[in-house]
């Protein structure tokens, strides 16, 4: 019997027994606010749990059943910093496979609603100018749209 791995695409395929295929990775859509203030800042996130705890961020979070992107965000943002948000043009949409799980974001341009926001799921926040925006450690799907905007 001859075996032959085809470990790029995760299938197996045994000689007589036809093919067997891993299952695919899990895929997570979810949306993220590109907020921005009057000065051309960009609002970030630093993350307070999890794996990637203390790394930076958009806000937003997963779309639920039904929901349009733009409702989901206004939803994720009420509940990550109880604050609202008008939400403005896509500006990209990032495909990203981390090792785990392949996530699709949707990221649009968004300004806060009134200066107040709380704190609720993540440990800081910054204003940053494009120009600043790599000094921070981003998540690795985040990095993505930080070259769309400084560039």
């Amino acid at each position: 019997m001859r075996m032959s791995f085809f470990l790029c695409n995760f299938a197996v395929e045994i000689i007589g027994l036809g093919e067997i295929t891993m299952p695919e990775n899990k895929r997570i859509e979810v949306v993220a606010a590109v907020i921005f203030d009057e000065q051309g800042r960009i609002f970030a996130t630093q993350r307070g749990y999890g794996e990637w705890k203390d790394w930076w961020e958009f806000p937003g979070g997963k779309m639920e059943r039904g929901e349009t992107p733009q409702d989901a965000l206004k939803r994720e943002i009420k509940e990550e910093l109880d604050a609202d948000i008008e939400v403005g043009p896509l500006l990209r949409t990032i495909d990203y496979d981390y090792p785990t799980f392949h996530l699709t974001m949707h990221c649009f341009k968004c300004r806060l609603k009134g200066q107040g926001f709380t704190l609720l799921e993540h440990e800081a926040v910054k204003w940053l100018a494009p120009d600043d925006l790599p000094s921070v450690q981003w998540l690795p799907a985040d990095e993505e749209i930080i070259t769309t905007l400084t560039h």
